[in-house]
């Protein structure tokens, strides 16, 4: 099922994803929710209209704001993906249900930790990813 995605960036699947579950998703809400660049998620949405995956629209009592929707091709793509992640849960349920709540307690704190270091890293690099 992965070589039904063969030819998609996970970038593209993800933002079929987000428009998928989320309405009225626009370049700012799909911006934000990436941590992507409007600019980057504009010339992603291109792509995906390019496509023939999303369709864009607006509403006809605000003709300013552009919003997208799947076509039925991007249906079909977040379909195989939903699919896709419900076979590795079901795959990796047989760890995941050993984990207790405090060693899952652990983990998040490792990574919260560890995400607050990278944070601190690009900092000093003087990187801002939030562009």
């Amino acid at each position: 099922m992965e070589s039904s995605l063969q030819g998609y960036k996970p970038s593209e699947v993800h933002c079929i994803e987000f428009i998928e579950k989320n309405v009225d998703s626009n370049v700012t809400k799909l911006a934000e929710s990436m941590y992507m660049t409007k600019g980057a998620i504009s010339k992603l949405t291109k792509k995906l209209i390019e496509k023939g995956l999303i369709k864009d629209y607006q509403k006809t009592n605000n003709k300013k704001e552009v919003f997208f929707k799947l076509t039925q091709q991007g249906r079909v793509v977040f379909d195989i993906h939903e699919k896709l992640h419900k076979e590795f849960q079901e795959r990796d349920e047989s760890v995941f249900k050993h984990v207790t709540e405090e060693q899952f307690d652990h983990m998040l704190d490792f990574i919260e930790l560890y995400s607050k270091h990278l944070d601190t890293e690009i900092k000093k690099q003087g990187l801002d990813i939030m562009k």
